[in-house]
């Protein structure tokens, strides 16, 4: 089997009309898998830092991957305008919190960032292609936000730009298989506003439009 890339998302309403339709592959229960023509893998592994590991793992003992992504809509803890694309440098889990670490350091692993490749070369491409993005960090966590002394805590202490439920548990999974990472998050609402669920409603399927607009640029 050729090398090849991966994407995850946690949704299927995330995923760009564009990577649909594929060829449907064997797949877990409740894991829908389906390859391009391009020979792209798109996966959809549910919400939250569990399922997205079990995805990240599966597809990287299944398929010989050469990267994996994982794109998404996601809060943002500064006034970015909705739409608003973040390549990220580096993700964290801010909930996690053990052994007297500093916070979202993950035990038997060094340091409290979780890398991600070439962050600042894909902002560059999709600003090139006209596009509003971003480098920044990514906070990941078990929460959905609306409560606005905690999103100011995670923003302080982890200097991030967007807050989600899955791209750093899949960064963990892949240092700990050496499977190169890269996330990819447009805003679609916002940590402090007084309305974030109305407003991420809102905003979904016009952020969604603009993540598939950026992903046609670099996949």
């Amino acid at each position: 089997m050729p090398p090849m890339q991966a994407i995850l998302f946690a949704m299927p309403t995330e995923v760009p009309a564009a990577l649909q339709g594929g060829q449907a592959l064997p797949n877990p229960p409740s894991l829908p898998l389906w390859q391009l023509e391009c020979g792209l893998v798109v996966c959809v592994g549910g919400v939250g830092k569990v399922n997205t590991a079990l995805a990240a793992q599966y597809l990287m003992d299944r398929f010989p991957l050469t990267r994996l992504w994982n794109a998404g809509v996601a809060g943002a803890f500064h006034p970015l305008p909705a739409g608003t694309l973040v390549s990220a440098c580096a993700c964290v889990q801010h909930d996690m919190e053990v052994f007297g670490l500093p916070p979202g350091q993950v035990p038997r692993l060094e340091g409290v960032y979780l890398p991600c490749v070439q962050g600042e070369e894909t902002a560059a491409r999709l600003q090139a292609a006209g596009l509003d993005c971003q480098v920044g960090i990514v906070a990941s966590g078990d929460w959905f936000g609306r409560d606005v002394a905690r999103a100011a805590r995670i923003r302080d202490q982890f200097q991030a730009a967007v807050c989600d439920m899955e791209a750093a548990a899949a960064a963990q999974v892949c240092l700990r298989s050496a499977v190169p990472f890269s996330s990819l998050k447009v805003v679609s609402d916002h940590l402090f506003h007084p309305s974030q669920h109305q407003e991420h409603r809102a905003n979904f399927h016009a952020a969604v439009e603009t993540l598939s607009q950026a992903l046609a640029v670099l996949l």
